[in-house]
């Protein structure tokens, strides 16, 4: 975080607007709104590190939480504990986390909610955490990686025999999860469409800086619903 803000607050060439994907941290969240208030365009993209003066490009990640959640208790192939992975430091993690758990305690039923692990978004946790979380609940059926780390927790799965009985939901198409939608053990990616959340930050820089008078979307990027039938 010190690098990132040490970046975002000073350059050596004049910038006329900032499009952001940094961590929260107070550090980078104070780097931030001192530009802002000079009036200098900022957007970001995917996550946000500040809820002031600044633009927000992303999906509506309480819906995607919701979205992972409902597809579990309806698709999973027993009944029986589900768990997520997350990194909490992100604002949109935490946002999908609580639209996971509370769709589930909107619709309680014989397929629960029951743990979550931390991973850092990092590999070696991430895969760490499921290990520990298979262990924990051998009868596990149901999985939502909340961040980023696919790769280590479909080998994880992959590995341990159970991938093709636990219904795991992810996020972002990659060679791994398409890789992994084929091969049965995940069955749904649910991906931000980043062309799009590019297209629409580069949007709002120029419409701020006065080079289109076209107004953009304010609305939440629609994310995509990927199954191994729609590669």
């Amino acid at each position: 975080p010190q690098e990132i803000a040490k970046a975002i607050a000073g350059a050596d060439y004049p910038r006329a607007g900032l499009i952001l994907a940094v961590p929260n941290s107070p550090l980078v969240k104070a780097a931030v709104e001192k530009l802002a208030i000079r009036g200098l365009p900022i957007v970001h993209v995917v996550t946000r590190a500040s809820e002031e003066h600044v633009e927000f490009v992303g999906i509506d990640n309480y819906a995607a939480g919701r979205t992972a959640a409902h597809f579990i208790s309806r698709m999973a192939r027993a009944e029986g504990p589900v768990v997520a992975l997350c990194h909490p430091i992100y604002q949109v993690h935490r946002d999908r986390v609580r639209g996971f758990s509370e769709y589930f305690r909107d619709h309680p039923g014989p397929i629960n909610f029951e743990w979550l692990g931390f991973t850092r978004d990092e590999e070696h946790f991430s895969a760490e955490t499921l290990a520990m979380a298979l262990r924990m609940y051998p009868n596990l059926v149901g999985l939502y990686n909340v961040g980023g780390a696919n790769s280590a927790v479909i080998d994880v799965l992959r590995r341990s025999g159970r991938g093709k009985d636990i219904l795991f939901i992810g996020h972002e198409l990659t060679d791994y999860t398409r890789t992994a939608l084929r091969e049965g053990i995940m069955d749904v990616v649910l991906d931000q469409a980043p062309e799009a959340q590019a297209q629409r930050a580069l949007d709002i820089v120029l419409r701020r800086v006065g080079l289109t008078k076209i107004e953009p979307d304010r609305n939440p990027i629609r994310f995509i619903t990927i199954t191994a039938e729609s590669l």
